[in-house]
């Protein structure tokens, strides 16, 4: 039966006590982390989230001995005793308070535990869909309490900067209007307003617009995000983003508050990153590294090699050069302990990720020359291909030809595969750089319509206004997405603080001014009111915390996560409801 914790009052932590301590008397409170009974003594490490401490209890009282063998792994103690200092041949290095012990003269079990269904005092191997439905053992393990305090401190480091820079946290509805763009909404229906819902928020957007024209000026908000799509490693139905928006803001504004944030974030880790961040823009991310994410901590651009094939003997090339497509190429670095047989798996690999085909040349470690193309090119013209693309003894050359952008995915794609089968992507390099001048709109062709590349608030560069109507592809947005080491963490832009304008770019997105004023009307009509320039951005906290806790999902550092069918299994939620609850609603279902 659970003892009451009565008077029973915590001095330290279990991560605190040191060798000053000896002597002290001290009361321990947490759960019973291993317990080792060596006959005459029993040593129990109790555990809370600072740490581990070693309490010892005597045989020479029985009674407290009898009681002390009851515990078991997870239950819930508190322990009142002397600290002593260990003997050295029993001191634990690996424990902050290994030099010391508690011996104990007062025992209190609080909770007696089941036995768990898997390991707590170490991360063993489990399946994830057990950690998640027993989330609250999960959440005692060593990995799981460093994450959480990691994001903790990360998340304190951030709402310090903001405040110490001017702006203010405000909170925004998270019962707002639905007004789909993109992803599905979350929709909540409305009890006293029949058929009507409320959805929750993909972001502040236009809430963090419209602070702006309320003369915030300099807005931040840690806020939950929540979107009905399709979930990955990295995506959760719910999120968390850190949202900023500013007035008077140009994209070297926000990238001036930004990258500080990042310095201060990064030394949560002990790490320093320089800045300021290098700039690219997206055609040329695209074009030379496949992808507007591009991972800079490989190397292994992506090459145009067109000027070596336009008069190439090499016809297939030659024809698609001729046609308007490219001709590029990924030189892999020290390659030579390729064999032709993990050469062939590449070109396999290649047809996998969707190649037609994919050549390639190399020097061999002795210096020798061999292609698949050596027949059509002849030795001399794999040299000058080689020579052109720049490549030194013991490296391989990939080429792939056909229409750019396809070109330099499928490319982007294989370089990455090759980097990380090279061991080339350090966890503990952190490549930044700031991916800017989008396209405002790209084509959908099963809606036949433009849509916006990132929302329909984003503004097109001020050169481009003439192309709005006449080039719709060919205009550019003032919108910016950082990336680190291959992962979008933050997307933003500068936004459209002109009614007319923003009318404009409905119009360009089939939006009708009947539906821009049902879906936007208050918006609309919140822009006549003298709005500043202003533009933000928000960043993936989620995404940002995993990186520096150095995992590849971000479940590892949400304390309730979703699983990839975007369900709780400890809570079992989603779950059916009292058909009571839908008649209030109005709601009836269907099979």
């Amino acid at each position: 039966m659970a003892e009451p914790l009565g008077t029973l009052t915590r001095t330290h932590s279990c991560g605190a006590l040191r060798l000053e301590d000896v002597g002290a008397d001290v009361v321990l409170l947490g759960w019973v982390h291993r317990v080792r009974d060596l006959g005459g003594l029993l040593f129990v490490d109790i555990r809370d989230r600072a740490g581990l401490t070693q309490v010892v209890f005597d045989k020479d009282d029985e009674a407290l001995m009898a009681k002390a063998k009851r515990l078991r792994s997870e239950f819930v103690i508190g322990v009142e005793g002397r600290v002593r200092r260990r003997s050295p041949d029993t001191v634990n290095p690996k424990l902050v308070t290994g030099d010391v012990e508690v011996v104990v003269r007062r025992l209190a079990l609080l909770n007696e535990a089941r036995t768990p269904p898997f390991p707590v005092a170490d991360d063993t191997p489990v399946s994830e869909d057990v950690r998640l439905k027993y989330r609250y053992l999960d959440l005692r393990r060593p990995r799981l309490q460093a994450n959480i305090g990691l994001r903790h401190r990360v998340t304190t480091a951030i709402r310090q900067f903001f405040d110490a820079n001017g702006f203010w946290e405000i909170e925004t509805p998270i019962l707002t209007k639905s007004t789909p763009e993109g992803a599905r909404d979350y929709l909540v229906p409305s009890r006293v307003h029949p058929g009507e819902f409320y959805a929750l928020p993909q972001s502040p957007q236009l809430f963090k617009q419209i602070l702006m024209i309320g003369g915030v000026e300099r807005y931040v908000q840690i806020c939950r995000c929540f979107r009905d799509e399709d979930l990955r490693a990295d995506r959760q139905p719910e999120f968390t983003q850190v949202d900023v928006e500013m007035s008077f803001a140009r994209p070297e504004t926000i990238f001036g508050v930004i990258e500080p944030l990042m310095l201060e974030v990064f030394r949560v880790i002990d790490k320093e990153i320089a800045i300021p961040f290098p700039r690219m823009g997206y055609a040329e991310a695209i074009a030379t590294y496949g992808s507007d994410k591009p991972d800079l901590r490989c190397g292994m651009p992506i090459q145009d090699l067109r000027d070596l094939f336009r008069e190439s003997p090499f016809r297939v090339f030659k024809e698609i050069v001729a046609g308007g497509g490219t001709v590029r190429g990924v030189l892999v670095k020290e390659a030579s302990a390729y064999s032709r047989s993990e050469v062939d798996g590449i070109v396999e690999l290649a047809k996998q990720l969707g190649a037609a085909g994919l050549v390639w040349a190399r020097r061999t470690a002795d210096g020798a020359i061999t292609s698949s193309i050596m027949k059509a090119l002849g030795e001399e013209g794999v040299r000058g291909l080689l020579d052109g693309a720049g490549a030194a003894q013991g490296d391989l050359l990939l080429v792939a030809a056909g229409e750019p952008d396809a070109t330099s995915r499928l490319l982007g794609q294989l370089r990455l595969n090759l980097a990380r089968q090279k061991g080339l992507l350090d966890p503990n390099e952190y490549a930044f750089t700031w991916v800017v001048d989008f396209p405002l709109l790209e084509w959908n062709p099963e809606e036949r319509r433009y849509v916006s590349m990132h929302h329909p608030f984003t503004a097109p560069h001020d050169e481009d206004h003439d192309r709005l109507e006449a080039e719709p592809g060919r205009v550019r947005a003032k919108a910016y997405d950082l990336v680190l080491n291959g992962s979008e963490i933050g997307g933003g832009s500068i936004r459209i603080h002109d009614a007319t304008l923003q009318r404009r770019i409905f119009s360009l997105l089939n939006i009708s001014p009947e539906e821009a004023k049902l879906r936007f009307g208050f918006f609309l009509e919140a822009l006549e009111y003298g709005t500043p320039p202003h533009g933000g951005i928000a960043l993936g906290l989620d995404r940002l915390c995993a990186i520096l806790a150095g995992e590849g999902s971000i479940r590892e550092v949400i304390a309730f996560p979703k699983t990839a069918n975007a369900v709780d299994l400890m809570s079992a939620a989603p779950s059916p409801v009292d058909r009571r609850q839908l008649r209030e609603l109005h709601i009836t279902t269907r099979q």
